[in-house]
């Protein structure tokens, strides 16, 4: 679950110096003029430290089902084109601290806590938005949470598999408690802790960290303003680097 605690640990780790130093863009993307051993290295780190869906065969009515859910969720957003008109309805800046992100998420709190139960279309977790050339935040889409206990059959019912892949985050090392220093820690140059570290438990112990198979809960993307094409709306602009294949974590259900 999103939660007040985990997000500002999950900035935090990304905005250290160190990775900031070596990327300068979120997870889940790389730099263009990056060196091509910088960008192998990342891709891979990238690709252990995150899990999909399945992909499902498409079945009768899975498109006019998902057709629906962008209707829905478009018609709900509508209102939020300034992103100020959602900050007022209780969405929040993830990470306001880095100002060169390819993707803001705009997230409200409350949302996530009760997609853990339950599904809405009109009620996303997180709003999208990317700066266009003068520099303005415009509305691109959404993002729907679920339980990390939430069972692909159950994310299927939600969102049919055969158009979209759920993503979750896994095999996280993060410092012990009370150790926040430590998310700056590296070897042989690379990140230790979060994201971008250590992606299994025997090295996370070595480590002296704390091994999480799983970091928050499940998530998908809906690019609404991306047209009509539902290939286009529930691409993830993760997908787009080696990591995309990756199965669940062992031991996971």
């Amino acid at each position: 679950m999103v939660t007040n605690i985990i997000l500002p640990l999950f900035a935090f780790a990304l905005s250290a110096p160190l990775v900031s130093a070596q990327h300068t863009h979120p997870v889940g993307t790389t730099s263009p003029t990056a060196p091509a051993a910088q960008s192998d290295w990342m891709a891979a780190a990238m690709a252990a430290h995150m899990a999909y869906t399945p992909v499902r065969p498409l079945a009768s009515g899975d498109s006019a089902k998902s057709a629906v859910i962008v209707a829905k969720l478009r018609d709900a957003v509508a209102k939020y084109t300034d992103y100020r008109a959602a900050e007022a309805d209780g969405y929040k800046m993830f990470a306001p601290e880095m100002k060169d992100q390819p993707q803001y998420h705009f997230t409200k709190n409350w949302n996530a806590v009760r997609n853990q139960f339950g599904f809405d279309p009109a009620r996303p977790t997180s709003l999208l938005y990317k700066r266009d050339e003068a520099g303005n935040l415009k509305l691109i889409g959404a993002m729907y949470t679920a339980s990390k206990r939430t069972s692909a059959g159950e994310l299927d019912e939600m969102v049919p598999l055969s158009v979209a892949r759920w993503h979750r985050h896994v095999n996280w090392c993060v410092p012990p408690r009370r150790a926040k220093d430590r998310w700056k820690e590296t070897r042989n140059g690379r990140p230790v802790f979060g994201p971008l570290g250590v992606a299994t438990e025997a090295e996370c112990k070595t480590a002296e960290g704390r091994f999480l198979p799983q970091v928050f809960g499940w998530m998908v993307h809906a690019n609404i303003f991306a047209g009509n094409d539902l290939r286009a709306i529930w691409h993830d602009d993760h997908m787009e680097h080696e990591h995309a294949m990756i199965g669940a974590p062992k031991g996971s259900d």
